[in-house]
């Protein structure tokens, strides 16, 4: 079969061939039809970001497609199911095998190029908002980078379920490309400091309750001065920087908890039960469409490095995916 691999000497992404994926017991062999792109796939392109041990080395962490074989053990999915599944990597490729309890059945009404990016991103957005975040109804989320693939999940997902919404982007142009979201703040961050916002936003009695940041760096700690008591800020990565200036006092004064979060770390076992409930809480949203997935552009799989260039850009508003 042919797959993308990733050159370790220049880092350049090859469309090559590559051995056909054996099948263990309790899996399934899908034909990709769609590979959504991530963030993470860059990491690794960089060398930052290695895949799990018996993974693949070419990227790709989700998928969609219709299953080709099953192994000895499989009891959920059959030949010929419409499914979108959640790797560890190998997913720019025409063929992935993975356990089932990876796998889930494509929601009805979507394309391919829909299901291929729910399984990471969505599953990210509702293990962070209602697992680690432990989200309510009408609590105030501060989702920053509004703009980026992940915010495309969590903010529609969070209005699914009755939070009120805060979001950050870059420029006047990037507050028009989100407001499809229907985010109920989107602050100009070149305009307007995020945390002046905050600060208003309390005094007015609508504090951040829960926040999903993947910027960190300085304005992290002056954010924290302004949010609720009891606030949860969960770190997933930290593109602004690594270092900010935190007033403890306040951490405590206030309760806060600053939780670092990433999906990679989790077992295949906690995995497997997060994508179980993720099907049971929001498959029938996104067969309603309350819950939308946004598509920013579908290349075919040959332009995977066009297609991973848009996201180094940070050009997109919703998801790249590539079409096998």
């Amino acid at each position: 079969m042919y797959a993308i691999v990733i050159d370790k000497t220049n880092k350049s992404l090859n469309y090559t061939l590559v051995p056909d994926p054996v099948l263990k017991d309790g899996e399934v062999l899908i034909e990709v039809k769609a590979a959504a792109i991530n963030r993470a796939d860059l990491l690794q392109r960089e060398g930052n970001y290695p895949p799990p041990a018996g993974c693949p080395d070419y990227p790709g962490l989700e998928v969609s497609g219709i299953i080709k074989e099953i192994a000895a053990g499989v009891k959920k999915h059959k030949v010929g199911d419409k499914v979108c599944a959640l790797l560890g990597g190998g997913g720019y490729a025409e063929y992935v095998s993975v356990t089932e309890d990876m796998v889930l059945p494509m929601p009805e009404n979507l394309s391919f190029e829909e299901a291929a990016a729910i399984p990471e991103v969505y599953m990210t957005a509702y293990l962070n908002l209602f697992k680690v975040g432990n989200a309510k109804r009408n609590e105030t989320l501060l989702m920053n980078a509004g703009a980026s693939g992940l915010a495309s999940a969590v903010i529609p997902m969070a209005k699914a379920f009755g939070l009120r919404v805060i979001t950050t982007v870059l420029g006047e142009e990037k507050v028009k490309e989100v407001a499809y979201l229907n985010a109920d703040i989107v602050v100009d961050t070149t305009k307007e400091d995020i945390s002046e916002v905050l600060k208003r936003e309390e005094e007015a009695g609508r504090p951040v309750n829960i926040a999903i940041d993947c910027l960190g760096g300085e304005i992290l700690g002056k954010c924290l001065k302004y949010v609720a008591r009891g606030c949860r800020w969960i770190q997933i990565a930290t593109l602004a920087g690594d270092i900010s200036a935190i007033d403890f006092r306040n951490i405590y004064v206030k309760n806060i908890k600053i939780i670092g979060s990433t999906l990679r770390s989790k077992t295949p076992e906690e995995k497997g039960e997060l994508l179980a409930e993720l099907v049971e809480k929001t498959w029938k949203k996104f067969e309603s469409g309350e819950i939308k997935v946004k598509i920013y552009k579908v290349l075919p799989i040959e332009r995977a490095d066009e297609a991973q260039q848009i996201l180094y850009r940070g050009e997109n508003v919703g998801k790249v995916v590539l079409k096998v």
